[in-house]
């Protein structure tokens, strides 16, 4: 008997936030903007060069000497995330829903702190959850390298041309004290999130072609390929143009209930069963909701829902769903998150 699994991302299919970048602007000066020019250095760095050793969302490592020079702590990180965390609607329901359903995990580029923060307000088992692990305390910060960090911000802001984040990043950081954050806190995105995948799989003993993998960014990139090469279920939900390029499935949607109603076909009927239903969906979804083996209680919600589309993708049609995605996007997350890599 197939034993089918749930994988999903955090920030985008679950939370509105974009973590860093808030704590970003919380913490350094000029932060937001500091932050969206690491973010799309990061892309240029994962996704154009493919730098070896390099995974999408390091981005969360390149900014922690700044957020440290300009005074985060553990604890405060973690109060701002319990305080400013926020919910797609029907989240909550969604992940109580899959963790009944089948076995569920959430691999998440986020640190540590803001996954706990998620699990504490939804009651997900945070053993089930994959993130960055950050210690910021245990890091001390001289009084004359904290000056430099604060000018390099500084240099970042005036000048962010490619050639001065590298050397930044891989000459004058990596030769202060604090540079040695860059090797010990260990990133999960990109290929990471895949290498996460892989070990539940190995874990549990499942078959990677018994995997629903939700994602929504250049993040995921990797899992949701590897799904889709293995012979899983690869969801976009609301994503950027990185995940609708590597998706079979597109979900566009102002809650999560979509997410619910695949998840509920694919563990009960596998991933055909999934195709074919939203092809009858396109149709007419409340006879697709009652003529395919929907959990009634998702049926029912959805007759108080409207704002939902999804989509199998193909080479025709992706240009105009990543369109539309991206709208999605930008009108729930916000135009600054959404518009993040």
């Amino acid at each position: 008997m197939n034993r089918r699994f749930f994988v999903t991302d955090c920030e985008g299919p679950l939370t509105i936030n974009d973590n860093a970048f808030e704590l970003a602007g919380l913490y350094i000066e000029d932060g937001e903007k500091f932050f969206q020019i690491i973010s799309k250095y990061d892309d240029v760095l994962a996704d154009e060069i493919k730098r070896p050793g390099y995974n999408a969302g390091d981005t969360l490592k390149l900014i922690l000497p700044f957020l440290k020079a300009y005074g985060a702590t553990n604890n405060e990180i973690t109060k701002f995330s319990e305080d400013t965390l926020l919910l797609i609607p029907g989240a909550r329901d969604t992940l109580q829903f899959v963790y009944c359903t089948m076995p569920s995990y959430i691999i998440s580029t986020s640190y540590k702190q803001y996954i706990q923060a998620l699990c504490n307000l939804t009651g997900f088992p945070y053993e089930n959850t994959y993130s960055t692990q950050l210690d910021i305390d245990k890091y001390s910060l001289a009084d004359e390298e904290e000056q430099i960090i604060k000018q390099l911000r500084e240099d970042i802001l005036k000048d962010s041309s490619f050639e001065n984040l590298e050397n930044i990043f891989w000459e004058k950081l990596p030769h202060l004290e604090i540079g040695r954050i860059f090797q010990d806190v260990k990133t999960i995105g990109g290929e990471g999130k895949k290498i996460a995948v892989e070990d539940i799989i190995g874990r549990f003993k499942f078959n990677a072609s018994d995997l629903m993998y939700v994602g929504d960014s250049i993040t995921d990139v990797q899992p949701l390929r590897y799904a889709l090469e293995e012979g899983g279920l690869a969801v976009s939900f609301n994503g950027n143009e990185y995940a609708i390029k590597e998706t079979e499935i597109a979900v566009m949607a102002d809650n999560t209930l979509p997410v619910s109603i695949l998840a509920d076909l694919f563990n009960k009927a596998g991933k055909e069963e999934v195709l074919e239903f939203i092809n009858a969906f396109k149709e007419s979804p409340q006879h697709a909701l009652y003529d395919y083996p929907v959990d009634p209680q998702l049926s029912l919600k959805y007759k108080n829902q409207s704002n939902i589309q999804i989509e199998i993708v193909d080479e025709h049609n992706r240009k105009k769903i990543k369109e539309e995605s991206i709208k999605y996007r930008k009108n729930i997350r916000g135009e600054s998150i959404g518009g993040l890599g």
